[in-house]
C-alpha cells in the first residue's frame, strides 16, 4: 500500500468514528470544523433534560412485583450497551454504557452507588476502587522495596477493568398496575455492571461479581446525556436513559420478590439452566397475565 493511500485510508477511519452524532459535519468546510455546535445549538442542550417520571402515589398501586433481570452482552440485541470498546478510532461523543457509568461515577455526576441492590450499604469511589482496578508489584519490585529502595514503576503491574471485560448487567425494577391510568408499567430502580474479579481475571477464573449498584434515578442525568449507537439511523440519538426506560433490550429474571427471602431461581432450580430458563419465562408470563386478567369479565 503506498504512502499516499495509507494516508487517504487513516483520514477516512478516522473521520468515519468522529462522525457519529457529530453536529455540522454536513456544512464543515475542514475536519477542524466538525463538532462545533452553534449557539442556538448549546443552549438545547443545555435545556435538555431526562423525560420526568410521573408522580405515582401509593394508593394508586393496584398490584406490583419486584424483578431482578440479567442482560447478557453476549446477546446481539443487547450490543448497544457493551460497544464500544476500543476507543482509540471513534470520537469522544461514543462511550459504552460501563464507561459512562465510570466516568460518571469518578467525577461525582453519580453520587448514590450502593453494595446491592437492596439500596443498604452506600459505596463510594474509593470503596468500590479494589473492584475495579488492580495494583500488584513483581519480584524485582519486591526486592527493591525490601532494600529499602524506592520502586521502579517498571516493576508495578496495574490492571484496570474495561468494557470488553464486562459480560453482562444486572438490573432491579419493578412491575406495578397503576389504577388511575389502567395499565401495566415498569420502573428501573437500580443497575450494576457485572464482571470477573479483577484480582483473578488473568488467570482464567470466571466468577462474575457485580462491581457496584447505582441507584438508577440518580444516573438518569448522565445516562440521558450520554448516547447508544442506533444502527437502525445514525442520524437519531438514542440515549442510554431512553434504551433502559423502553426496556430496549433482553433480559432474563433470575430473581423475583419471594416470601423465601427473595432466593434466585437457580437456588431453588439448580444445575439445571433450561429449566431455569422456562421459569424466569413462567415469570413473565405470570407478569403480563395480570394485566390481561384485569380486563377479562
Amino acid at each position: 500500500m503506498s504512502w499516499r493511500r495509507f494516508l487517504v485510508f487513516s483520514f477516512a477511519v478516522a473521520l468515519s468514528g468522529a462522525s457519529y452524532g457529530q453536529a455540522n459535519i454536513l456544512n464543515a468546510n475542514s475536519p477542524e470544523e466538525i463538532g462545533k455546535k452553534s449557539e442556538a445549538q448549546k443552549l438545547v442542550e443545555r435545556n435538555d433534560k431526562p423525560l420526568e417520571y410521573g408522580y405515582v402515589g401509593d394508593r394508586d398501586i393496584l398490584w406490583s412485583k419486584s424483578t431482578w433481570e440479567i442482560i447478557d452482552l453476549d446477546e446481539r440485541v443487547n450490543f448497544p450497551y457493551y460497544y464500544p470498546i476500543d476507543t482509540n478510532n471513534i470520537g469522544n461523543n461514543r462511550r459504552s454504557l460501563y464507561d459512562v457509568l465510570v466516568a460518571g461515577v469518578k467525577n461525582g455526576d453519580i453520587k448514590n452507588i450502593y453494595a446491592d441492590s437492596y439500596f443498604n450499604e452506600k459505596r463510594t469511589l474509593k470503596d468500590i476502587q479494589a473492584t475495579l482496578s488492580k495494583i500488584d508489584t513483581t519480584d524485582l519490585g519486591i526486592e527493591q522495596y525490601n532494600a529499602g529502595e524506592e520502586v521502579d514503576p517498571q516493576f508495578i503491574d496495574r490492571r484496570d477493568l474495561g468494557s470488553a471485560d464486562v459480560a453482562e448487567y444486572h438490573i432491579r425494577g419493578i412491575w406495578y398496575f397503576d389504577k388511575v391510568q389502567g395499565e401495566l408499567r415498569y420502573r428501573l430502580l437500580g443497575i450494576a455492571p457485572v464482571a470477573p474479579d479483577v484480582n483473578f481475571i488473568d488467570s482464567g477464573q470466571t466468577d462474575l461479581v457485580e462491581l457496584f449498584w447505582v441507584f438508577y434515578p440518580d444516573a438518569r442525568e448522565v445516562l440521558h446525556q450520554a448516547k447508544a449507537f442506533n444502527g437502525s439511523n445514525n442520524a437519531t440519538d438514542l440515549s442510554f436513559d431512553h434504551l433502559l426506560n423502553a426496556r430496549r433490550f433482553d433480559g432474563v429474571i433470575y430473581k423475583e420478590e419471594n416470601v423465601q427471602g427473595d432466593r434466585e431461581v437457580e437456588e431453588y432450580i439448580p444445575e439445571n439452566a433450561f429449566m431455569q430458563l422456562l421459569e424466569s419465562q413462567r415469570i413473565k408470563e405470570q407478569i403480563r397475565n395480570f394485566e390481561q386478567d384485569m380486563w377479562n369479565y
